[in-house]
C-alpha cells in the first residue's frame, strides 16, 4: 500500500468515526431536549401518565431531526472551524424538523398515545435540540479558542511569535480563527489593523482591531510586534507596498502575506497558505478580469497540445490547460530535462486527466506531422521559441529556424490536420523590433494573420510583456547577484519594462483563444512600466538588505537589441469586452512579399549569413531598426 493509499484510509476512517459520534450524540441530546421539553413544562414533574407520549414524542423528533440534519450537510462539517453559515444550516434544520414533527402530531391527535399533548412542547423541545446539537458541534470550537489557547478577558498575553494581522475582513477572520485552533500554531495575534472606520476597537475572536495600516508603526512599537501578515484578498499592489513600507520602517524585517482567494482556491484559509511576500506581491500589476466559464468551454473536453512545453509560459500554462477538464493534454518539448519534470508533477497533481509527453524538436517537419496524426489536437498552444534578446543577436539564424520556420510548421500542420484553433504567444518586442527576436516574432504574427484566411483554422496572437517567474527573467538574475552579495546589475538607470505574473500570461492567452474569431493579435494593457532600478531595489529590500549599502548597484550598459522601453500598446488599438484586452492592429503587409521573402530567407539560413538575414528581415518589417 502506498503513502497516499494509507492516508486516504486513514482519513477514511477518521471521517466516518466523526460521522458516527456526531450521529450518536444527535440522537441522545434529541432525545434528552424532548425530555427536557415535557420537565420544563410540568415544572420538574412530569405526571406519570405521559411516559407513553414522552416515548412516542422521541420516536417522531429523532428521525424527522436526523434526517434533516443529513440534508443540511451537518455531518461533513470541520468541527475545528464551525461557522456561522453551519449555524444557520443547523438552525434551518431544527426549524423544519419540528415543524414536520408538529404536523405529524396533528395528524396523529386522536392516537392513544398523542391525545392532548402539550403544544407548547414541541417549541421548547425544538429550542432546546438547538442549543444542545449546537453546543456539541461548536464544543471543540470554545476548547480551542478559549481553553487550549489560553484566551480570556483577563489580558493575558498568549504565547508564541507576536503577529499584527493587516485587513479585519474575511480572510483576516479566518486566518485568527485557524491560528487560534492550531495545535501546533507559532503565532500569538496582538491584534488586526483595518482602514474601515467601522471595524475600529472590535474584538474578531477576542482579538481586537487596535487601528488603522497608518497606525502600523505606532502599534508594532507598543505590542512589540515580531511579524506582520498581510491578509487583504483583492487589494492593489499600491497598498500592498505601502503596507510593507510602514512595517519595514517600523523595524519589523519578516512580512508575510495571504494570498487571494483565487490563488488560494479553496474553502478555508489556513496557516498553508501563508508566504513570505514576493516581489509579484509589490511590483505586480492588478489581475484583468477572466471569464473563466469561456475559457472553459473552450478547453473541456478537447485535446489540446502546448509547444514549448517545458518552458516558464509553456508549463504554467499546461496546468492551467488541466483545470478547465481537457480531454487530452499533449504537451512538447525539446528538452529532455524540462520534460522529465513536468511530466513527473502533471501526473502528480492531475493523475486522472489523459495527457502525452513528447520530446521533439517544432522544426522536425516529420515528427511534427506525426504528432498531429496521432493526437488530432483541436486547439494549439504554440509557446515554443527562442526568446532571450543578447543570445539571438549572436544567433540569428536560429531565432529565424525556429521562432519563424518552427511556428510555420507547426501552423501549416494544424491547418491540415483540422484543428479548430491556434494560438501564437507572442511578445512586446514585437512592437517597432529592434532585436532579432522581436522581428522573428512579428513574423510569427504575420504568419499566423496569413493563414487564417484560408479558413480552416482560426489562428490568434497573444502579446504581453515580461513574465516576472520566468526562466532567464531579470528577477532571477536579481536573485542569484543578491544571494552572492551583489553587485546588482541594472543595464541602464531609466530602463522600463512592463511585468506580470505567469498565472495571468497564461489566463489571458486562454481567454484568446476562447474570444478569437480569427485574425486578431491580442494585446494587454499592463498599467505602468516598472523601472527596472526600482525592481532591483524591492528586491534587495526583500532579502533583508539596503540597496547601495549592504547590496551595491552596478549600471552597465543596454546589451545587442535591447530598449530602454519596450512599447505593448500604439495608437492602433481597439478595446475588447475584456477590461485591459486590446486587439491590436498589425501595419498592412504584402503577402506575397511575406511568401517571397520567407524562400529568401530559407535560403540564406543554407548559407549561414547573419548580415543577408537581418537585411531580409528589415524588408519584410520596415519599423525593424537593428541596434
Amino acid at each position: 500500500m502506498s503513502l497516499k493509499e494509507l492516508k486516504q484510509k486513514i482519513f477514511s476512517r477518521t471521517k466516518v468515526k466523526k460521522i458516527i459520534f456526531f450521529l450518536f450524540g444527535d440522537i441522545v441530546l434529541i432525545s434528552l431536549s424532548c425530555w427536557l421539553g415535557f420537565f420544563l413544562r410540568f415544572d420538574a414533574s412530569i405526571p406519570q401518565e405521559y411516559s407513553t407520549m414522552i416515548l412516542g414524542f422521541i420516536v417522531l423528533a429523532v428521525p424527522v431531526t436526523i434526517f434533516f440534519f443529513w440534508l443540511e450537510k451537518l455531518y461533513s462539517i470541520s468541527w475545528s472551524f464551525i461557522s456561522v453559515n453551519e449555524l444557520l444550516r443547523l438552525f434551518r434544520a431544527v426549524i423544519v424538523s419540528f415543524l414536520v414533527v408538529g404536523t405529524e402530531l396533528f395528524i396523529f391527535r386522536n392516537h392513544p398515545v398523542f391525545i392532548g399533548f402539550p403544544r407548547s412542547i414541541i417549541f421548547i423541545a425544538g429550542f432546546l435540540t438547538l442549543l444542545t446539537t449546537g453546543g456539541l458541534r461548536f464544543s471543540k470550537r470554545i476548547y480551542l479558542h478559549g481553553f487550549k489557547r489560553g484566551i480570556s478577558s483577563n489580558g493575558k498575553k498568549r504565547k508564541g511569535i507576536s503577529v499584527l494581522i493587516v485587513g479585519a475582513g474575511d480572510a483576516g477572520e479566518q486566518l485568527a480563527r485557524h491560528i487560534l485552533s492550531s495545535k501546533n500554531n507559532p503565532y500569538a495575534p496582538v491584534g488586526f489593523v483595518d482602514d474601515n472606520p467601522m471595524k475600529q476597537g472590535v474584538l474578531i475572536h477576542g482579538i481586537k482591531v487596535l487601528g488603522t495600516r497608518k497606525d502600523i508603526p505606532s502599534i508594532i512599537k507598543k505590542y512589540n510586534v515580531e511579524e506582520l501578515i498581510i491578509a487583504m484578498s483583492s487589494v492593489s499592489q499600491d497598498i500592498t507596498r505601502e503596507t510593507v513600507e510602514l512595517a519595514r520602517g517600523a523595524g519589523i524585517e519578516k512580512i508575510k502575506i495571504l494570498p487571494g482567494t483565487k490563488e488560494i482556491l479553496a474553502e478555508k484559509v489556513s496557516l498553508s497558505h501563508i508566504r513570505e511576500v514576493s516581489i509579484e506581491d509589490l511590483l505586480g500589476r492588478d489581475a484583468v478580469t477572466i471569464d473563466t466559464q469561456a475559457i472553459k468551454n473552450f478547453i473541456s473536453g478537447k485535446s489540446v497540445l502546448v509547444t514549448g512545453a517545458a518552458g516558464s509560459i509553456g508549463s504554467h500554462l499546461c496546468e492551467q490547460i488541466l483545470n478547465f477538464s481537457p480531454k487530452k493534454l499533449i504537451a512538447l518539448d525539446q528538452s529532455e530535462t524540462g520534460m522529465f519534470h513536468l511530466e513527473r508533477d502533471l501526473q502528480k497533481k492531475y493523475p486522472n486527466t489523459s495527457k502525452s509527453f513528447i520530446i521533439g524538436d517544432i522544426c522536425d517537419k516529420d515528427k511534427i506531422k506525426w504528432l498531429f496524426n496521432t493526437f488530432k489536437p483541436g486547439v494549439v498552444f504554440h509557446a515554443a521559441a527562442y526568446k532571450h534578446v543578447p543570445v539571438m543577436e549572436a544567433h540569428p539564424d536560429e531565432a529565424v529556424k525556429n521562432n519563424i520556420f518552427g511556428t510555420l510548421i507547426v501552423a501549416k500542420a494544424a491547418i491540415s490536420h483540422g484543428a479548430k484553433n491556434f494560438i501564437f504567444i507572442s511578445t512586446d518586442k514585437a512592437v517597432n523590433p529592434t532585436s532579432v527576436m522581436g522581428a522573428s516574432k512579428q513574423i510569427g504574427e504575420m504568419i499566423c494573420l496569413w493563414l487564417n484566411k484560408q479558413n480552416k483554422t482560426k489562428f490568434c496572437a497573444v502579446r504581453f510583456g515580461n513574465v516576472l517567474d520566468s526562466q532567464g527573467n531579470v528577477v532571477g538574475i536579481f536573485e542569484q547577484q543578491i544571494k552572492k552579495g551583489g553587485p546588482v546589475e541594472v543595464t541602464h538607470k531609466d530602463m522600463k519594462r512592463y511585468f506580470m505574473v505567469t498565472a495571468e500570461a497564461c489566463l489571458l492567452v486562454m481567454q484568446a483563444g476562447a474570444t478569437s474569431k480569427g485574425g486578431e493579435v491580442f494585446a494587454l494593457d499592463m498599467d505602468k512600466p516598472i523601472k527596472v532600478l526600482d525592481l532591483a531595489k524591492e528586491m534587495i529590500k526583500l532579502a533583508g538588505y539596503e540597496p547601495d549599502v549592504d547590496i551595491p548597484i552596478v549600471f552597465t550598459k543596454p546589451r545587442p537589441g535591447e530598449k530602454l522601453f519596450e512599447e505593448i500598446l500604439t495608437d492602433l488599438e481597439t478595446p475588447t469586452k475584456h477590461e485591459k484586452i486590446f486587439i491590436a492592429k498589425l501595419s498592412d503587409f504584402d503577402e506575397q512579399n511575406l511568401l517571397n521573402n520567407l524562400e529568401k530567407l530559407k535560403t540564406t539560413l543554407i548559407k549561414r549569413n547573419n548580415d543577408d538575414i537581418i537585411k531580409i528581415l528589415k524588408e519584410l518589417i520596415p519599423t525593424y531598426q537593428p541596434r
